[in-house]
């Protein structure tokens, strides 16, 4: 699908921002605990990497409506790698600092996507 001169998911704001959290994500599971922690590291990881698969698998779509349904389930686990997070400042995987900077860029993430949604449920252009 291609959107208001952009050609490829790449140049997507919401899979760029997708793409610097699955990197943080990855950064902050190798370290330390967490590092140790598979099924918790793991599972954060494959939230995050959710995010930018589903925007670009979205992009791909033939609809706005069915664009937009990938980008819900991106906002979806966005709100799981939140989730992940408490878990790991819960039991010490994570500090404080890292919860923050970590979850703010992960709301970031779902406000951006949402925002898509929006936009794109008003162009209301090739709805299935």
């Amino acid at each position: 699908m291609e959107t208001s001169g952009i050609n490829k998911f790449e140049d997507l704001k919401c899979w760029q921002l997708a793409r610097g959290l699955v990197n943080m994500v990855y950064q902050l599971t190798k370290e330390g605990n967490f590092s140790k922690d598979f099924g918790l590291r793991d599972q954060v990881r494959r939230a995050a990497v959710s995010v930018m698969a589903n925007i670009a698998e979205g992009f791909g779509a033939h609809s706005n409506v069915e664009f937009a349904r990938f980008l819900k389930i991106a906002t979806r686990s966005c709100l799981e790698v939140q989730s992940h997070l408490y878990v790991a400042l819960d039991n010490d995987l994570i500090n404080q600092d890292v919860f923050k900077k970590t979850y703010e860029k992960t709301q970031n993430c779902t406000n951006m996507v949402r925002g898509f949604i929006r936009y794109l449920r008003s162009e209301g252009k090739n709805e299935a």
